[in-house]
């Protein structure tokens, strides 16, 4: 499993810190992100990446989990 922690972040390193994180290709990944642009890249990125992806949202932000299919 790993977890990025992109809060903060601006495009486009919220793709290149998720993009390293697949390179070791995990079963899970979760990313923590603080703005739609990011959510709506990340997610596409994952999907892509032939990830199942759930969005959670809360006060700090977006917590995208990644389940490898």
């Amino acid at each position: 499993m790993k977890e990025v922690d992109v809060r903060g972040l601006s495009c486009p390193m919220p793709l290149v810190e998720t993009k390293k994180a697949l390179d070791s290709e995990p079963d899970t990944i979760t990313v923590l992100a603080d703005s739609g642009t990011a959510k709506a890249n990340v997610v596409a990125m994952l999907k892509d990446n032939g990830y199942e992806v759930a969005v959670d949202e809360s006060v700090d932000g977006y917590t995208i989990s990644g389940t490898r299919t």
